[in-house]
């Protein structure tokens, strides 16, 4: 796929972050998107930032549900007919020790990031068989390497990128392509929105967002990794070397990692 030009991509949490940046951009390179998130409202202001009208379909879709998920992709070919690329995005984050932790904060983030992306994948995979397309799974280096204080988030996208290499393995005759997006540390909304111990959101960020990796240049890298239909994308350079000490010096990268971790403000266990 050397171009997305017409390609029909849908976008799970499109209504921010990464999600949003990654549409704009799918729609700038004159593709056919397809806008998925609980707040419809929020969708149809966005859409004309998107695409043209003819060219952006909005779907109200909660990826916890899979009759949700089984509407997307109905919605979805009846417009336009096919689905070339799936970007499962949608996910919520968490801050705390796991000591403290009420399990429905872990239940919320496996059923968000884990089974949305296996209910979206399951209804589009079909689709995406006929067209030899791609699956995305969009998953973090906590998917690589553990984060202290977020037992939760780190589960759920080792779980993604054990789902989704596996899926890789079981079409590997069939012309899909599966592909784990890792970004590092990305000015987003999700660290606002991330749920504390009791389940509550934690209402403020413990990073300088203005440091980090926009959303929009995250944005760029995916698209450039699904028209090279690339595997496995890890960014950043901290990003990179954590998952390669992961594999060298796992030990040795547990005690900086819990350094670094400690250092935030707010940290659960300073």
């Amino acid at each position: 796929m050397q171009s997305l030009q017409d390609k029909v991509i849908i976008v799970t949490g499109a209504s921010s972050g990464i999600g949003l940046a990654s549409a704009r951009q799918f729609g700038s390179e004159g593709a056919k998107v397809v806008l998925a998130a609980r707040s419809y409202d929020r969708l149809l202001e966005l859409a004309p930032s998107v695409a043209p009208p003819e060219r952006v379909l909005c779907v109200k879709c909660d990826v916890t549900q899979e009759a949700d998920c089984r509407a997307l992709v109905e919605a979805t070919v009846a417009r336009f007919g096919r689905i070339d690329v799936l970007v499962n995005n949608a996910g919520i984050s968490m801050r705390a020790m796991f000591k403290d932790l009420d399990l429905k904060v872990i239940h919320a983030l496996m059923d968000v990031n884990f089974w949305g992306t296996v209910n979206c994948t399951k209804f589009a995979l079909p689709y995406l068989l006929e067209t030899k397309g791609s699956v995305v799974g969009v998953i973090s280096v906590a998917g690589f390497s553990a984060l202290p204080a977020r037992t939760g988030y780190s589960a759920s996208k080792y779980a993604i990128r054990g789902f989704l290499d596996t899926i890789r393995m079981e079409h590997l005759k069939d012309g899909l392509n599966v592909l784990v997006f890792a970004p590092g540390y990305t000015s987003s909304n999700v660290r606002k929105a991330a749920l504390t111990a009791d389940g509550s959101a934690q209402g403020e960020t413990p990073l300088e967002e203005g440091k980090l990796m926009s959303a929009e240049a995250c944005a760029k890298h995916l698209s450039r990794a699904i028209r090279r239909r690339r595997s496995q994308v890890v960014l950043s350079p901290l990003g990179r070397v954590t998952v390669f000490a992961h594999g060298l010096v796992p030990r040795l990268l547990d005690k900086w990692t819990y350094k670094f971790v400690a250092r935030e403000p707010g940290s659960p266990f300073k």
